[in-house]
């Protein structure tokens, strides 16, 4: 079957990467009501809010697992966060990523390669649910969240901040898994099977 209409992704495997701390990064709201109750008063005086997340895939024994943060040994995220107003998206991911995983001494974007757009979400209300469409009967969405697909190099240095994990888990494990991870989350292996992967030993040191 011929797969030159599928775009090819390098993926190398999670071992190739050297994974260290960094001082704790307390999440901005400590509850889901205080995130929504931000979230209203940003609306208010800002308009809708852009979010721009990032999904960085390795593999481990030829199956691509997806780097995700875990807070509080319970809740799963992607890294990446909202904008500023007027912010641009791809350089405001790379700035995101850098926060979250990039070297603590590092300042500014460290050399990240935003790829494809994987799919847009859309928060209609201040509530937790988001659709990959804007329902019919809603004229001003709350949010709009673009989830990018994020190539990475053959090897490179994650610094994740000491409250937060960084799991790889793989896609059997979040193919129609919305009761654990959510449906943005659960919905990534579909987003991802029109590329075609390439799967690479670990490069020598």
């Amino acid at each position: 079957m011929s797969s030159s209409n599928q775009p090819q992704v390098d993926l190398y495997p999670r071992l190739a990467y050297t994974f260290g701390v960094k001082d704790p990064q307390p999440e901005e709201d400590p509850s889901v009501a205080a995130r929504l109750q931000r979230l209203q008063y940003e609306y208010d005086t800002q308009g809708m809010r852009t979010t721009v997340e990032g999904v960085l895939v390795v593999h481990e024994h030829g199956h691509p697992h997806v780097l995700m943060l875990q807070i509080a040994n319970t809740f799963f995220k992607l890294p990446g966060d909202s904008l500023q107003p007027g912010e641009d998206e791809i350089e405001g991911l790379k700035l995101r990523l850098s926060r979250k995983l990039g070297p603590a001494n590092a300042e500014g974007n460290v050399d990240w390669e935003i790829g494809e757009l994987l799919a847009v979400w859309w928060r209609p209300n201040f509530e937790t649910f988001m659709y990959p469409y804007i329902p019919a009967h809603i004229t001003k969405p709350k949010e709009m969240k673009k989830v990018y697909l994020v190539h990475l190099p053959d090897r490179k240095l994650l610094s994740i901040p000491k409250n937060m994990k960084l799991l790889a888990v793989p896609l059997f494990e979040l193919y129609d898994n919305a009761p654990r991870y959510g449906p943005q989350l659960s919905a990534l292996p579909h987003l991802l099977s029109r590329f075609r992967f390439v799967f690479h030993d670990e490069p020598a040191r």
